[in-house]
């Protein structure tokens, strides 16, 4: 069984299913693909993505306003503890911070982030982060306000070796992306090969990023499984490890998911 850690499904583009939700599950359910988390990036259309999701069982959700979007949106603690007491809400997130786009509202990024690891913390929930290009102020407001053992994951992770070592050391697992296929991420691969496969996990980030050979379509859960194939490839190992291993990783650090 194969889980995709992170995916949008309310952003998918379900055309080729018949504008059918359930016909693009079941394409992903064919893959073997059996369970997925659709997160959260921001609280004005949590309702309509949750309203998406919710009867699904092989479904998860998160809460959380992305960091490139916390200058636009003031997150409270109180606004996702609110809506983290849903059933289904499983993480807060995604939250962090990314300077390669805004290097001009990183204060306000640091707020959200800040508050997103506090709301964690009080639920004792997982949170899922983003990060790009700001390595250091990432690690050190997780060690100022994150809570250690519920810890999280360093989402689509394109950053360093160092800043893999240093999340590890937080209790972060590390989610690795269609990212690690390209022709360019000959840096991250040598990332994913470090990393101890019990700290792993997969993902889409669907409907974005889609991995080689479906480089250029549209990303959709079911090609998570082309994610942990250059996993396998990389560490030598079957993509039927890499599967029994990210999905055992996945229900340990979301230990409110139901196996």
């Amino acid at each position: 069984m194969f889980i995709d850690s992170h995916c949008h499904l309310d952003r998918l583009d379900l055309s080729p299913y018949n504008n059918d939700f359930s016909q693009m599950l079941q394409a992903a359910h064919d893959r073997k693909v059996e369970k997925m988390l659709c997160v959260s990036i921001d609280l004005a259309n949590f309702d309509a993505m949750y309203t998406l999701i919710e009867k699904y069982e092989q479904v998860y959700a998160s809460v959380g306003v992305h960091p490139l979007s916390a200058s636009e949106e003031a997150v409270g603690i109180s606004d996702l503890i609110e809506r983290a007491e849903r059933e289904k809400i499983i993480a807060i997130g995604e939250t962090g911070l990314d300077y390669f786009y805004q290097k001009d509202t990183q204060e306000p990024q640091q707020e959200s982030f800040k508050n997103h690891l506090l709301a964690a913390g009080q639920l004792r929930l997982p949170t899922i982060i983003h990060t790009r290009e700001a390595q250091q102020d990432t690690i050190s407001l997780i060690k100022a306000h994150g809570n250690l053992d519920s810890a999280g994951v360093m989402h689509c992770f394109t950053e360093s070796l160092e800043m893999a070592k240093a999340s590890l050391d937080l209790n972060y697992m590390i989610s690795f992306s269609g990212i690690i296929t390209f022709k360019n991420a000959a840096d991250l691969r040598e990332v994913v090969k470090a990393v101890p496969l019990d700290r792993i996990l997969i993902e889409t980030d669907s409907p974005y990023l889609a991995p080689v050979p479906h480089r250029g379509k549209k990303n959709e859960p079911k090609y998570v499984v082309e994610v942990a194939q250059c996993v396998a490839d990389l560490k030598g190992i079957s993509v039927e490890a890499v599967a029994e291993a990210s999905s055992e990783n996945f229900y340990t650090l979301f230990n409110k998911a139901a196996q």
